[in-house]
């Protein structure tokens, strides 16, 4: 009930939870929502501004925009959630086990995870794509093994806090096995700094699919994405401004929304702040 009434107060968590539960419900049903077939080409409707027939306007193969931009959200979202869940599992699995044994193991996890962090996330995801390849599997490797880092070292953090709690001492003296007293007690009482992580990590994860497919390192044309639509925009922007407003806006107005409900959610669950 805090947790609640704590993000009743903060407007701007409520705005993001709305924009992410928005996004959300139009990538589940795009084929009920789209007005039209996002494939589909016209060449006779080039470019057409936005009108009742097209509220979005068309691109350079008449393509509906509206129901790009749709089906976007769709593509971004399944992207980018598939990758963060294995950064997630992948970080909170590393980090509990470097947290909970500590020592030699700690330390060579640790220093494995500074080698990745060293690099910018953007940097890596080109990297690790120039050398697979671009494609929807190639991205979510990409995302995943810049974005697992932060999740082991929130991870760790809890993990070196609760493996000395008075519980966790409790089970080791009953003689509970050291996997059973991770996944029991451990890992459960971390999943509040993990879940937000995971929050925030999805605004970088739609972010970085968008940019990559804008470089032609993502998702291939014709699929609807919003990165893939705002390069093939930026050649008609004069003529057709547009065809990079709309999927622009998309970008921008989902990556607020995780950013926003990611905060509140951090102030939500985050033990030092008293309720007033």
């Amino acid at each position: 009930m805090i947790i609640l009434k704590r993000m009743a107060r903060n407007k701007g968590a409520i705005f993001g939870l709305i924009v992410v539960l928005l996004i959300v419900f139009v990538a589940i049903f795009a084929p009920v929502i789209a007005p039209k077939d996002p494939y589909k080409q016209d060449l006779l409707a080039s470019l057409e501004p936005p009108s009742w027939k097209h509220p979005f306007g068309t691109d350079v193969f008449g393509r509906d925009v509206l129901s790009r931009v749709i089906y976007g959200a769709r593509t971004s979202l399944s992207i980018s959630s598939l990758a963060v869940l294995i950064a997630f599992i992948l970080g909170a699995t590393v980090g509990t086990i470097a947290g909970y044994f500590g020592g030699v193991l700690d330390e060579v996890l640790m220093r494995i995870l500074d080698v990745l962090m060293a690099f910018p996330d953007i940097l890596l995801a080109i990297a690790i794509v120039a050398a697979l390849g671009p494609g929807k599997i190639n991205l979510v490797v990409a995302i995943a093994i810049y974005s697992f880092p932060q999740f082991a070292r929130v991870m760790r953090a809890s993990a070196l806090t609760i493996k000395s709690s008075e519980y966790v001492e409790a089970a080791k003296a009953i003689g509970e096995s050291n996997l059973s007293i991770m996944v029991r007690y451990v890992l459960p009482n971390a999943l509040a700094p993990l879940l937000v992580q995971a929050t925030l990590r999805m605004a970088t994860a739609v972010l970085t699919i968008s940019g990559l497919s804008f470089l032609g390192l993502g998702v291939k044309p014709p699929e609807a994405e919003w990165g893939t639509d705002l390069a093939m925009a930026r050649v008609y922007l004069e003529i057709a401004p547009h065809l990079g407003i709309f999927p622009g806006l998309a970008l921008f107005i989902t990556v607020l929304g995780f950013n926003l409900f990611g905060d509140g959610l951090n102030d939500a669950l985050n033990p030092r702040l008293k309720d007033r």
